[in-house]
């Protein structure tokens, strides 16, 4: 990652671009790129913008509640949104292609609130570092004429760390989360039990100390509750297992899993 901040060619086409287009909507998730948009947007359009947080059960309760503490930390109105992608037989049979019912529903409830309150246009915080091409919730995007304005700026997501610093934001540093979903391998359904079976899974494996980490649900029909939990932690952090293996385990089995496995070549990002 490079430690120099982006040029301000790419901060004045940001600008530009959110200026241009504004009273605006932002898509807001709490993660890095969303929250240096609504961070940038907020100081660039004050009360010219709005953020929209979708909630569901692939949002962990913390993520949320860590999210509007951001965005009342910085200052900047957002409001919460019951999102129903759980009730789409398409999302939870979990296809390869999952994210686009996911972003398609978030930004179908987004252009109703646009269109009723008279905002310009919505905006998303994929940046230039993101393959549309190869990212189903871009194509979702494109059909609600949804706006990329890091993506459209040329900012990369080292750009976007870089910005998030200058900005003074906790989130400059942060690990990438996607949802709670992403821990369910593609073909094997998403339910409300999986998923809160892995956001109490992820949430007793931090309580041990470890920062960066997933906890991967994966069907065992051979096991006791027909699923075991396969724990990755990051490289760095790996050498507190051993220690805390016994820990990790009884707290897992206790949840439903049948079984628990520890990655030993960790987790990384991709």
């Amino acid at each position: 990652m490079s430690d120099s901040a982006p040029t301000s060619a790419k901060l004045a086409a940001l600008e530009a671009t959110l200026r241009a287009h504004a009273p605006l909507l932002i898509a807001y998730s709490g993660g890095v790129d969303s929250t240096c948009l609504l961070a940038f947007a907020h100081r660039t359009l004050g009360d010219q913008m709005r953020g929209v947080i979708a909630d569901s059960p692939s949002l962990p309760r913390q993520a949320l509640a860590d999210a509007l503490a951001l965005a009342r930390e910085i200052g900047a109105p957002v409001e919460v949104i019951q999102t129903e992608e759980m009730e789409n037989p398409d999302y939870a049979s979990n296809p390869l292609n999952r994210c686009y019912f996911c972003k398609a529903d978030l930004f179908a409830h987004m252009d109703a609130i646009a269109h009723e309150r008279g905002f310009a246009a919505i905006v998303y915080g994929e940046n230039a570092d993101d393959p549309p091409q190869h990212r189903p919730g871009s194509q979702a995007a494109r059909e609600f004429a949804v706006l990329a304005p890091l993506r459209e700026a040329g900012l990369t997501k080292a750009d976007v760390r870089a910005l998030s610093h200058t900005l003074g934001l906790p989130t400059a540093d942060a690990p990438s989360q996607p949802c709670l979903s992403s821990r369910i391998p593609f073909g094997t359904p998403v339910t409300r039990k999986a998923l809160a079976m892995v956001e109490a899974g992820e949430a007793h494996v931090r309580t041990l100390g470890f920062r960066v980490l997933r906890v991967r649900h994966l069907e065992e029909p051979g096991e006791p509750g027909g699923f075991r939990a396969l724990v990755q932690v990051a490289p760095e952090e790996m050498g507190h297992l051993a220690n805390l293996r016994t820990q990790i385990e009884a707290g897992l089995l206790a949840l439903g899993y049948g079984a628990v496995e520890i990655d030993p070549n960790g987790y990384r990002s991709v």
